[in-house]
């Protein structure tokens, strides 16, 4: 895949993030480094002032540096810039990181050579990933303090993770066949200064949350075919009167879930022999509301996240004589997170209502005053046996963290280098915050899947929904009924991974409403 030639899209990403796509250079990208590289050279041997490139950095701004220090400068750069701390970031979150980079540096806007660069791409081919602590940065200028980790190598320095082994980066690059680099005029600055790390949060937490919704329509519907819920509030002429996509398409994947189910809807009596009621909870009649909703907030999302990944975002920026403009090198503040920590913080807001109202359905389902006809806890011999009662505990106790992760980040902002970064964006904590709720999404829906399919079981002698039918077999390959009460978190982690894969039955945008009544 050649970087530079063209807008790079979310599946591209996940292409190299995932399924370890390699990437290089395109020789128009090439040219354009190159010109930007000899631009910064000569503008540092005319003895002129430019930022980061013959001065210190922030608040040392003021300080000339001697052109013989120029490579020692911007190693020490990197050096001084890595003081991260806390747990790893996951390596698909570095290869991302790696990634928008490389995309970003070769814009031609920064001023670093091809061959420096190349070592980055490099790395991401060899699959060499720099150890980068999750905690250090608050957004601005950029990432500095998790990119500096991911560039250390680039240096001899720093560590890496190469074939299942942690180790240095000399060792990395030493086992892999690379060679490390001498930095010279602006280049650590420009492989440290930018958005990288909070975006690469971001668009991993955005794939995984694409499948999650999916996964949460199927278990859902699986919830609302255990109580017999009504079908009436799914009517396409309900959702194509609101007009928002989102809700549309979720009501759709559901209908097709439950096609040919003979609970979901049933006649009055059927079920649990008594006359049923004409509408169901929110937690299940305002799924399509709900789940839609975060659907919408992710197609922004993810808009925002894609215009990043494609941008330019250090400092200062490189513009060469093109024939029309005078070349200059222009310091800005395109490395400010702000944009980006605003939509994170609204993806983590959609994820988490996500695991609010699954717990919400697993709540229902376990509670015999509410869940039409079912035993108390989905179990026989209650008091006996538990059953299913301390999942739905669990679940609540992740919902409830997530309500305290999900207080916007970017509202923050704490002044850093002797005040001359005096407002910052916080974007990487937003980041953090969001993939963390991600992670407690999973489990809440993993539970609710349980439980689900438990709740379905118990329903002997009905036909299940086409999708639905499939989710619950998928989960009794896995997981057997639960007859008495037995040790359940290693159920709990089965279905989660199940959640993760992405539960079987996720029809999408199957039925006849789809296109022609979206917007009736």
């Amino acid at each position: 895949m050649n970087i530079g030639e063209y807008a790079l899209s979310l599946e591209e990403i996940e292409y190299v993030v995932v399924d370890r796509v390699a990437v290089s250079l395109g020789a128009v990208a090439v040219e354009k480094i190159e010109a930007a590289a000899r631009y910064v050279r000569e503008m540092a041997m005319s003895g002129q002032a430019v930022y980061g490139v013959t001065t210190g950095f922030g608040a040392n701004r003021d300080k000339v540096i001697r052109p013989e220090d120029t490579e020692i400068l911007q190693e020490r750069l990197l050096m001084s810039h890595a003081c991260g701390m806390g747990p790893a970031l996951p390596v698909e979150v570095v290869r991302a990181m790696m990634l928008l980079r490389i995309t970003a540096l070769a814009h031609g806007n920064s001023g670093v050579r091809a061959s420096t660069l190349q070592v980055l791409v490099d790395m991401l081919n060899a699959g060499v990933h720099p150890v980068v602590p999750e905690l250090g940065s608050v957004g601005a200028s950029g990432d500095l303090c998790p990119l500096a980790h991911m560039c250390l190598p680039i240096i001899g320095l720093g560590e890496v993770n190469f074939d299942g082994e942690r180790m240095s980066g000399a060792q990395g690059f030493a086992r892999a066949g690379l060679s490390p680099v001498r930095l010279t005029y602006k280049e650590g600055l420009a492989l440290l200064n930018g958005t990288q790390a909070m975006t690469a949060l971001g668009v991993v937490t955005a794939l995984a949350f694409r499948r999650l919704l999916d996964c949460a329509d199927v278990i859902g519907a699986m919830s609302l075919e255990a109580v017999a819920g009504r079908l009436e509030a799914l009517d396409p002429r309900i959702h194509a009167v609101r007009r928002r996509p989102g809700q549309i398409a979720c009501a759709s994947n559901i209908r097709a879930m439950l096609t040919d189910s003979e609970l979901a809807g049933a006649m009055p009596g059927t079920v649990h022999g008594k006359v049923e009621y004409v509408q169901d909870s929110y937690c299940l009649r305002c799924m399509p509301q709900v789940h839609g909703a975060s659907r919408d907030v992710l197609e922004h999302v993810i808009d925002v996240l894609m215009t990043e990944v494609n941008a330019v975002t250090d400092n200062p920026l490189v513009f060469v004589p093109d024939g029309f403009h005078d070349g200059a090198i222009l310091s800005g503040g395109n490395f400010h997170g702000q944009p980006v920590a605003m939509a994170l913080d609204y993806l983590k807001i959609a994820i988490a209502e996500i695991g609010s109202i699954s717990e919400r359905r697993s709540a229902k389902l376990t509670d015999k005053y509410f869940s039409e006809g079912l035993p108390a806890f989905l179990i026989s011999e209650p008091g006996l046996n538990s059953g299913m009662m301390i999942p739905q505990y669990a679940a609540a106790a992740l919902v409830s963290e997530n309500k305290s992760q999900s207080f916007p980040a970017s509202v923050d902002s704490i002044p850093t280098s002797a005040n001359m970064e005096d407002h910052v964006s916080m974007g990487m904590h937003a980041g953090l915050h969001g993939h963390r709720i991600l992670i407690n999404v999973e489990r809440v829906l993993g539970i609710e899947y349980l439980i689900a399919a438990q709740a379905l079981d118990l329903r002997v002698g009905f036909r299940l929904g086409q999708g639905t039918g499939q989710a619950r077999d998928a989960m009794r390959e896995r997981v057997p009924f639960m007859e008495q009460d037995r040790v359940l978190y290693p159920d709990i982690e089965a279905a989660t991974a199940l959640v993760r894969e992405g539960v079987p039955g996720c029809f999408l945008h199957t039925d006849e409403d789809s296109s022609e009544h979206e917007f009736a």
